[in-house]
């Protein structure tokens, strides 16, 4: 099947492509980006004024299946990344049971063959049953087709094991991605420390308890010598810590996620507990710096931490009702609106952080519009308006955080492998 995108406006850092152009798709791939393509095809897509990328690489996704299919499933989970613009997605390992042995690897890679409608790869544990105690045969994950290591959700407390884990992710290439959480600072906090958490009397999350654990994990990465990749940065002393490891030469990556750049903790003052996330909503000024990470470069990547919750789990007393925002159908838009919008980034820089940024990363061929790519593209309005609503997802659960905000940036179609995976209805 031929499909000749005309009339777009192509952003491409990879290639340093940010002008009009036609892409001509054929059996799969890119096999033409030229100024003017005059073809006969099977079909044409009019992208003028629209904005033609590659499809997102969305490194941090909770798609909940095995075990919690109630919330979200593999199938459910990559139409939402369909109507979000994302053609790829690292599945976190805190399934049930957890991704900690070659066995649920292949379970899991079996259910992703029969369901998925994009790309997913596959992220095991660092230890077993994320308890922190026990290393995983990380050999076998690897073998069986992991190839990122995370705890996420947990952060692995011993740093004797944290120090085996990297010298073991370095030997056998694979990515460890850190969730930065020292619980015995965080404790059973639910909102940022601060003001807002004593005015509404909840239990408070200190910077501290992100920021000291960052300041460990990169310092035994220093000592392995190995690379590592830190998640959901949150705060500003995360970003000074990442900064000045960058400057000295240490092998680190990093990622935040759109609700940290676009909501602070003032947005929990009607104790809305889709915002109830972890880590927590911070400070305008936490806000203020995460923006600027990301314009200087300090953050690399831009992730959902796409995290599905039943109606039950979340429409509760705040306390008891679990963390996290859904973010596959969003994330694109909240970026465009936050970010493009107010002039913080370029679409260059943005691309860049959402597509061939964590595709480098993760050491995979995606991100990229280049001849003989797959034909993962995303095609987006960058002007068109949106409100966001429950009955607006095709996510299992719809826990947003964004739920009443107007965004712009709307995704049109979705490519992937050269097939029209999703087209906005008229």
């Amino acid at each position: 099947m031929k499909i000749l995108i005309k009339n777009g406006i192509v952003i491409d850092p990879a290639n340093k492509i940010n002008s009009a152009m036609d892409i001509l798709i054929d059996q799969g791939k890119i096999s033409g980006v030229e100024k003017i393509i005059n073809i006969d095809v099977d079909t044409v897509i009019d992208a003028k004024d629209k904005i033609v990328m590659p499809g997102i690489v969305d490194m941090h996704v909770h798609l909940r299946e095995p075990g919690r299919e109630d919330k979200e499933t593999i199938a459910s989970g990559t139409k939402a990344a369909a109507k979000g613009g994302v053609t790829t997605i690292l599945a976190m390992p805190n399934t049930l049971p957890a991704i900690d042995g070659a066995e649920m690897v292949d379970e899991l890679k079996n259910i992703i063959g029969k369901t998925a409608n994009v790309n997913v790869l596959i992220a095991g544990a660092i230890t077993m049953g994320r308890l922190g105690s026990e290393l995983c045969d990380i050999a076998a994950l690897k073998n069986h087709g992991a190839i990122a290591l995370t705890d996420d959700g947990s952060s692995v407390d011993d740093a004797d094991i944290m120090l085996k884990a990297l010298a073991r992710a370095k030997k056998d290439k694979l990515v460890l991605i850190c969730h930065c959480e020292d619980k015995s600072l965080s404790e059973k906090g639910v909102v940022n420390l601060g003001v807002i958490s004593t005015r509404l009397g909840l239990r408070g999350i200190s910077n501290e308890s992100e920021y000291k654990r960052v300041e460990r994990d990169i310092g035994l990465a220093e000592k392995a010598g190995a690379s590592i990749h830190i998640a959901h940065v949150s705060c500003k002393e995360s970003v000074e810590i990442i900064a000045n490891a960058k400057k000295k030469g240490i092998k680190v990556t990093a990622e935040t996620a759109p609700h940290y750049f676009s909501l602070s903790e003032e947005g929990l003052l009607d104790y809305n507990t889709n915002m109830k996330i972890n880590p927590p909503l911070r400070s305008k000024e936490d806000v203020a710096a995460i923006k600027q990470a990301l314009r200087q470069g300090i953050i690399d990547i831009i992730a959902s931490d796409h995290a599905p919750h039943t109606e039950n789990e979340k429409d509760i007393e705040f306390d008891y009702a679990e963390y996290g925002t859904i973010g596959l159908e969003t994330e694109l838009a909240v970026s465009v609106t936050e970010l493009i919008h107010t002039g913080l980034l370029t679409w260059e820089s943005l691309v860049e952080k959402m597509c061939y940024g964590p595709a480098k990363v993760l050491g995979i061929d995606k991100g990229t519009l280049g001849i003989g790519r797959d034909a993962d593209i995303a095609i987006v309005a960058p002007e068109k308006e949106w409100e966001v609503t429950k009955e607006c997802f095709v996510s299992r659960s719809n826990n947003s955080a964004f739920l009443g905000k107007k965004l712009k940036g709307a995704v049109e179609h979705t490519i992937y492998k050269g097939n029209i995976i999703y087209s906005m209805k008229p």
